[in-house]
């Protein structure tokens, strides 16, 4: 309780009030807090029999595998190099195994250069716009030329076929070019 509560109540100017009971209140009662109860572990009955030493504790080793999974393998055989003079031969170490032959980079390209080059000038000796084949034929020859599967002769003759099909075109269509007339 506080002070206040128990003191009498007085008016402004000191003096006294009336006589008032002092007020009183009872005590709350503290929480209590449940106690629980201990729990009660009965005997073993004479029907279970005690766990032998086959069941250890998890994680002991039961036998099996005697290292880690992560140990280091013992080296079964050692080969160094036979000291000159020695007398003892070695026997040749045979390779097990060995990596197949890779595969060759497809072939072609050298052709089909030489392909469009033939038909572009065969397009560009009757028409001037037979120049789109042959520029396609001069491509694919250097990019053959640069790779190094591919025939190189075939690929020299698709370039120059191919350039020869070009200026054909060029020179059919500069004639069509002067035979237009302007305005007329």
């Amino acid at each position: 309780m506080s002070e206040e509560e128990r003191m009498p109540a007085s008016a402004d100017d000191g003096t006294e009030a009336s006589s008032a009971p002092e007020v009183t209140r009872p005590p709350a009662p503290e929480p209590t807090v449940p106690v629980a109860p201990r729990p009660v572990v009965e005997p073993r009955s004479p029907d279970v029999e005690a766990a032998d030493a086959a069941s250890a504790l998890p994680g002991v080793h039961r036998g099996g595998y005697l290292r880690l999974p992560t140990a280091p393998v013992a080296v079964t055989k050692q080969f160094a190099p036979v000291e000159p003079g020695t007398g003892e031969d070695v026997p040749p170490v045979v390779a097990q195994w060995s990596l197949p032959d890779p595969e060759p980079q497809p072939r072609g390209l050298a052709g089909w250069a030489l392909a469009f080059s033939i038909g572009g000038l065969l397009v560009s000796l009757f028409v001037g716009w037979g120049f789109p084949i042959g520029l396609v034929g001069v491509v694919s020859a250097i990019l053959a030329l640069r790779r190094p599967l591919e025939s190189r002769a075939v690929a020299v003759w698709a370039l120059v076929i191919g350039v020869v099909s070009i200026l054909y075109s060029a020179g059919w269509l500069l004639y069509a070019a002067g035979r237009i007339t302007v305005g007329g």
